[in-house]
């Protein structure tokens, strides 16, 4: 696996994101944000994550949907169940996928991090092969871009503690830390 010259991982999927926007003038990446994510909740497969991340989605497909209204969202990379990834933001650009959130006296970490989302929830044990795609793609990050290090891999629980619980209890971070020593 390798990382491109324009900051994307070669023989992913793509799919250009509008929600993103240039880091602030100086900004080095020093972070990387684990979430979950699925839509409708509880459900997998299907086009809702990348019709969110591409202002496409159609508000009246299901009731959970309403609350979603006005939200421009992104993330750098989608996991999906079976492993498959999709690249949404190109990580020398900034994805809106942290919110209100502060690591380390930083406010702001979609400033200065990558996000990663995996399709899951809270409930439900993530994949084998989420995990096996995952841990390549955080050890190709943390040899391409030396301003990151391992001990800066978290969840979004723990960048906007008390708001968010992704990734969740059914991660499994020994697994994933193991996987990138």
């Amino acid at each position: 696996m390798n990382i491109d010259r324009n900051h994307r991982i070669e023989s992913v999927r793509r799919v250009d994101s509008p929600n993103c926007d240039q880091r602030p003038y100086g900004e080095r990446l020093s972070l990387i944000v684990i979430h979950a994510i699925s839509l409708p909740p509880g459900s997998f497969g299907g086009p809702h994550i990348e019709n969110l991340f591409t202002n496409c989605l159609d508000f009246e497909a299901h009731t959970s949907f309403e609350s979603l209204k006005g939200l421009h969202v992104s993330s750098h990379l989608v996991i999906a169940r079976d492993g498959n990834v999709t690249q949404y933001v190109p990580f020398n650009l900034r994805a809106w996928h942290a919110g209100e959130s502060q690591y380390r006296n930083r406010s702001d970490c979609n400033n200065f991090s990558i996000g990663i989302e995996l399709e899951g929830t809270g409930e439900v044990r993530f994949t084998d092969a989420q995990y096996g795609i995952l841990s390549e793609i955080l050890r190709c990050l943390l040899d391409h871009y030396p301003t990151i290090s391992r001990d800066s891999i978290v969840g979004h629980s723990e960048i906007s503690r008390g708001r968010k619980w992704d990734p969740g209890l059914q991660f499994d971070w020994k697994r994933v830390m193991r996987s990138v020593v």
